[in-house]
């Protein structure tokens, strides 16, 4: 059985503030990829299993501290290259159906994906003939646990955990294995293109990309 662990960040003092009453304040004309709602706080809590309410009020005690959360139950994670995975977010964003909460953590893109895909996926991946030219992914699920970033965005240059796309909704979409099969073979498609083609624009800055919640499912 897997513990949730609630991790304290030693360098960051408790939150002075109901972290969910700040959330539920925030300005609804505006969507912000890299802050939490109240409703996908909720939602990440559920992960932990027992009580919600309990899972939450520890939350709120440390907004600014990362978690660590069982997966398997609300969602597995996809672990890849960050290179590759911003690959992969651009292929889901410009052309597939978009993506659920994406996160980065250690040099990795963290990409939610619905309970399930941890399994299936490597096997899809051996099954396509694109599979060699993918960065092998790291699947967690039932079983594993994985580091979510806190519910309030740290600094620009800490070196924690941030949200790329937050969780927003008590029901997010997750992609399942197809739909990330479909953004692998199409990332690796794309970088087979770019080997043969030569480009007459400077390529994009690091933070070039932005990805239009307001398209999620």
């Amino acid at each position: 059985m897997t513990t949730t662990t609630w991790l304290r960040d030693e360098t960051t003092p408790s939150s002075p503030f109901g972290v969910l009453r700040f959330l539920r304040a925030g300005d609804e004309d505006r969507y912000q990829t890299a802050r939490v709602t109240a409703d996908g706080a909720a939602w990440l809590a559920s992960a932990a299993g027992g009580e919600l309410g309990a899972a939450l009020a520890r939350w709120e005690a440390r907004p600014e501290s990362p978690a660590v959360l069982p997966c398997g139950t609300a969602f597995d994670v996809v672990n890849v290259d960050p290179v590759f995975g911003r690959r992969m977010l651009d292929r889901l964003w410009e052309e597939g159906p978009g993506s659920g909460p994406v996160a980065s953590h250690r040099g990795r893109t963290l990409i939610f994906a619905a309970p399930g895909t941890a399994q299936r996926l490597p096997a899809l991946l051996d099954w396509e003939e694109w599979g060699e030219a993918v960065p092998r992914p790291i699947c967690h699920g039932t079983g594993d646990a994985v580091t979510v970033p806190p519910l309030v965005p740290a600094e620009e240059d800490s070196a924690r955990p941030r949200w790329l796309v937050a969780p927003d909704t008590r029901n997010p979409w997750l992609p399942g294995p197809e739909v990330v099969l479909w953004a692998c073979v199409r990332a690796a498609r794309m970088v087979s293109a770019a080997d043969v083609r030569v480009s007459i624009f400077a390529p994009a800055g690091e933070g070039a990309n932005v990805y239009d919640v307001s398209r999620r499912r």
